[in-house]
C-alpha cells in the first residue's frame, strides 16, 4: 500500500495566496498591506484607517491553506474626521452595547485607552460575549478590542461534552470524526486532525458556542492533503 505524503506549501505560494485572498475583500486595499511568510507563519504589516480592515486582513490570511499562524502588525490610524477622544469612544461603545438586544450590559465594563477598548464582565451565553466584541469593533476611531468578558457556567461537564460533539457533527465546516473533545470543569480541549486552519477555527468556534464553556484549548493538528 502506497502512502501519500502531504505536499508542504512553500512560503512564496502562501504569500501569493494571502495577497489574492485579501484582494477578494472589497474593504481591503492590498497596496496598504505588506505580507511576509516564514515557515508558514504569516506576518502582516502596514497602515489602515480602521480596525475592521485590520481584522479582515487577518482573517483572510488565516483562511489560506498552509498558513499555520498570523502575526498581525498592521497599525490602525483613523482619518482625522474619524478621530475621537477616549471619552467619546467609551460613550459610543456603551451606546453600541445598549442598542444590541442580544447583549446584557448590566454586568459589562468598558475601558478605553488611546483608542484601544477593553471589555470586562460576565454574560450568560458565549454568543453574547462575541456579540459585545462585534458591536464595539464596528465603531469609527477604534484601534483595537481586547475581550476579557467571561461566560457564566452552570451546565455539567458531561452534558457540555455531548453538546459540543453533536454541534461538531452538525457543522458542515468540520469533520467531527477526526476531532475529540475533552471537558474539565468549564474548559474544553479539542484534539485530533483537520485539513485546514479554517476547519480548526470552525471547530473552536463551535466549542466556544456551547452553553457552559468559558474557554477552549485548541490542540487540533493541521494535516494538509494533496
Amino acid at each position: 500500500m502506497t502512502m501519500l505524503t502531504p505536499r508542504i506549501r512553500s512560503d512564496v505560494e502562501i504569500q501569493q495566496d494571502v495577497l489574492e485572498e485579501m484582494s477578494w475583500d472589497q474593504h481591503i486595499n492590498v497596496s496598504d498591506i505588506g505580507v511576509s511568510v516564514k515557515e508558514g507563519v504569516v506576518t502582516l504589516t502596514g497602515l489602515v484607517d480602521n480596525y475592521l480592515v485590520r481584522l479582515a486582513a487577518q482573517n483572510a490570511a488565516l483562511r489560506v491553506k498552509g498558513a499555520h499562524a498570523v502575526a498581525n502588525d498592521i497599525e490602525v490610524r483613523p482619518h482625522t474626521s474619524a478621530e475621537r477622544t477616549d471619552s467619546d469612544l467609551a460613550l459610543a461603545a456603551l451606546y453600541a452595547l445598549k442598542w444590541d438586544a442580544a447583549i446584557q450590559t448590566d454586568k459589562l465594563d468598558i475601558t478605553v485607552s488611546h483608542g484601544y477598548v477593553t471589555l470586562k464582565g460576565e454574560v450568560e451565553w458565549p454568543f453574547q460575549r462575541e456579540a459585545a466584541e462585534r458591536a464595539i469593533r464596528r465603531l469609527a476611531g477604534i484601534k483595537g478590542v481586547t475581550n476579557w468578558v467571561t461566560v457564566a457556567v452552570r451546565a455539567l461537564p458531561s452534558d457540555i461534552k455531548q453538546k459540543i460533539e453533536k454541534a461538531l457533527v452538525r457543522n458542515a465546516e468540520t469533520d467531527a470524526h477526526r476531532i475529540t473533545v475533552e471537558v474539565h470543569g468549564h474548559a474544553a480541549t479539542l484534539k485530533g486532525q483537520v485539513r485546514s486552519f479554517a476547519e480548526k477555527l470552525a471547530a473552536e468556534r463551535t466549542a466556544l458556542s456551547a452553553p457552559g464553556i468559558a474557554s477552549v484549548t485548541n490542540e487540533i493538528k493541521i494535516v494538509y492533503e494533496g
